[in-house]
């Protein structure tokens, strides 16, 4: 005989179940990056092994400036849900990080400098003519995500950045090494948020372990950093599937000009 789940009772039990204690909800939290950061997928290990054409690398930098582009949409998203004036100024310096302010030309602007170093229209860049559609319907995700969860949740999702220097280190000293057409003056972005990066997670991580009340609350965090990843990981599948298997490059998207930088899979 089946018995039959009430779905009200296993809502409620979820909710009144004890809470994780600080180190073990922070360390649910650092297991989604050990389990699914993007520094693991295939294409980011080919790009920072020097395994990738000059076309592969401007494809990837070209659909990236999507999300970089996303980011202070994103943050604005979020500031304009916050009534506590104390978050608000400490998450308003995200945008100008990567918008820029005054002398400080910003993470977008440093991330242009990396797609003209690769030979890349700027007016083309931006205007993300040449994007998968893939990579949009991701990027976009992420800012309704942060638009519409709860804020401790929202917030949440931006816990990557615990992982990211990792890959930055990684990115800066093998993208040097592996490809002559890379040099100090386009890595820029990433040398910056070596210390930008480690900032914005330690005070996102306080927040979080602070103001998540309750276990589902806190289940609902991780499975934010599980979303982000996810996101990430999929506009990588996106690249992959399109110029390192010959014949997928989608309708409008990015093709390589040179004929011998065509990827051969």
């Amino acid at each position: 005989m089946i018995q039959t789940v009430s779905l009200e009772r296993y809502d409620t039990e979820q909710r009144t179940r004890e809470m994780m204690g600080t180190a073990e909800f922070e360390a649910a939290i650092r297991a989604v990056g050990a389990e699914r950061y993007h520094d693991k997928h295939p294409f980011h290990k080919l790009l920072h092994n020097g395994k990738l054409t000059k076309a592969q690398v401007q494809a990837w930098a070209l659909n990236r400036y999507c999300y970089q582009a996303a980011v202070p949409r994103k943050d604005a998203a979020l500031i304009s849900r916050v009534h506590d004036r104390e978050l608000r100024r400490e998450w308003a310096h995200r945008m100008l990080d990567h918008d820029g302010y005054g002398d400080e030309p910003g993470g977008i602007e440093r991330w242009l400098i990396l797609t003209d170093g690769l030979g890349l229209d700027r007016d083309y860049v931006i205007s993300r003519r040449g994007a998968m559609a893939a990579t949009i319907f991701a990027v976009e995700s992420y800012v309704t995500f942060v638009r519409e969860q709860p804020l401790t949740v929202a917030v949440a999702s931006s816990l990557t950045e615990l992982f990211a220097p990792k890959i930055h280190k990684e990115r800066i000293s093998g993208m040097l090494e592996g490809y002559d057409f890379i040099d100090d003056t386009v890595m820029a972005y990433f040398k910056r948020r070596l210390t930008q990066a480690p900032r914005d997670s330690d005070f996102a991580l306080a927040y979080v372990l602070k103001n998540a009340k309750s276990h589902a609350e806190q289940e609902a965090c991780v499975d934010a950093v599980r979303f982000k990843c996810n996101v990430l990981w999929s506009m990588l599948d996106a690249l992959h599937h399109a110029y390192l298997e010959p014949g997928h490059i989608p309708p409008g998207a990015f093709r390589p000009k040179v004929a011998n930088e065509v990827p051969h899979g």
